[in-house]
């Protein structure tokens, strides 16, 4: 049975679980928005099941794609596909089944739009991010596209359509992940440059990525408020967004000041998760 574990334990590193749960976050998010308070906990945990399954083969391909440049970072170096431990043969198999295990479930168990959402969102993550991201700094606003497809997923289960409801969830998170991903790419700034990948900070510096920054913090704050303004959640969602998205501002401001960018910029990138998790989490207590 331990040698059992041992050999799983590779594959399980290869789907990322940190990114499942995220993931999974804004994913319940988007789907207690669509419930409007009644919550299908049997449906849910289908989608739940499904979507991960897709992610997860997402990351395992991102993983395979990434191999060679993440030997030569520090946080990604001892990556089972990096340091040779699974066979990319294997990779690529595991991760053909963890996706058609997923799309089924989801076109079959759910519906049929949740499955094309998260293949969608599959298909720019694989096909777009994983390889633009060597070639331009506009990666990561391609990387957030993809990442903003799981509340989406989580809203069309319940609507089974695309509304404005989905289109504001969309536009909210892809929008939180632009200074999210900036902030792990000012932290782990050279490990970013020793892979030779043109996130904003190594190509155009840091003083220019804290602009960009505090612009998308303020697009994000404007985007989660159109929720209530557009009768989707109510005045508990509201003062969630007020507090926290002034909260996560103030400190993109005061980045400017900073006189450890690493420092700021981890805080930032800690803040942002506890943003998003609030803001999710508060939904299903705020329907309008």
């Amino acid at each position: 049975m331990e040698t059992l574990s041992k050999q799983a334990k590779p594959y399980f590193s290869l789907m990322k679980p940190g990114i499942l749960f995220g993931n999974a976050i804004t994913a319940l998010g988007g789907f207690a928005l669509a419930s409007k308070g009644h919550i299908d906990c049997s449906l849910l945990l289908i989608l739940l099941a499904g979507l991960s399954l897709v992610i997860a083969s997402g990351c395992t391909c991102n993983n395979y794609i990434d191999r060679y440049a993440d030997q030569k970072m520090r946080r990604t170096q001892n990556r089972p596909l990096a340091k040779g431990i699974i066979p990319n043969k294997n990779a690529i198999l595991f991760a053909i089944f963890l996706g058609i295990s997923g799309a089924l479930l989801l076109a079959f168990f759910v519906n049929l739009i949740t499955a094309v959402v998260a293949l969608i969102g599959f298909t720019v993550y694989v096909f777009f991010y994983s390889f633009s991201k060597y070639h331009s700094s506009h990666g990561t606003l391609i990387g957030s596209i993809a990442g903003a497809v799981p509340p989406v997923a989580g809203y069309c289960a319940v609507s089974n359509r695309l509304d404005m409801g989905a289109l504001l969830l969309f536009i909210m998170i892809a929008l939180w992940q632009m200074p999210h991903f900036f902030a792990i790419a000012i932290y782990r700034l050279d490990e970013y440059a020793a892979a030779s990948i043109p996130v904003l900070p190594v190509k155009k510096g840091i003083p220019r990525t804290k602009i960009n920054m505090l612009f998308y913090v303020a697009a994000f704050i404007t985007a989660s408020f159109m929720l209530t303004i557009l009768g989707y959640t109510g005045l508990l969602y509201a003062i969630a967004t007020t507090i926290l998205g002034f909260a996560w501002l103030w400190l993109a401001i005061k980045g400017f000041k900073s006189d450890n960018d690493r420092v700021w910029a981890r805080k930032m990138f800690i803040f942002s998760l506890l943003v998003v998790t609030g803001l999710c989490s508060i939904i299903p207590f705020s329907i309008a």
